[in-house]
């Protein structure tokens, strides 16, 4: 939607926060692209930089994402050189998702873009504005998966 169509709307939420999620969306796709990693594949990062070698499944689960979607990001970031597939030690039929030396060297400077990519979307609120901001999008959260 163009801006003037969202100022229509702007006492109804869904299409504010629908035009708000894809310019969050077009620019973290803008911030990460020129690092090599697609929008979205930065929470999977963050996920094993936490904490390195998960199944695909608890990555979803971790990332209240269903377990195909992460297969299929994480294939593309393996083919994209950022992790690598191995298989479970003791569960064959499980593969564990771990970073490479490439996922593992992004790590500052993709935290760094976030962080840039935050301050620019929470510019003009204070602190205590910021703060009650993100309280109220869990409280959205929570509400929409208690649905």
């Amino acid at each position: 939607m163009r801006e003037w169509e969202i100022s229509e709307w702007a006492d109804d939420f869904q299409p504010v926060f629908w035009a708000a999620k894809r310019a969050l969306t077009q620019a973290a796709e803008a911030a990460f692209a020129g690092h090599g990693v697609r929008e979205g594949q930065q929470f999977v990062l963050l996920c094993l930089w936490r904490e390195d070698g998960l199944p695909p499944g608890e990555i979803a689960r971790r990332l209240g994402l269903a377990t195909p979607t992460v297969t299929r990001t994480t294939s593309r970031m393996e083919a994209a050189g950022l992790v690598a597939r191995r298989p479970h030690p003791t569960d064959a039929r499980l593969v564990l998702i771990h970073l490479t030396e490439r996922g593992w060297a992004l790590r500052e400077t993709l935290n760094a873009e976030a962080r840039k990519l935050s301050e620019r979307a929470l510019h003009g609120l204070d602190a205590d504005e910021r703060r009650e901001f993100v309280r109220m999008l869990d409280v959205l959260r929570r509400n929409l998966a208690e649905g």
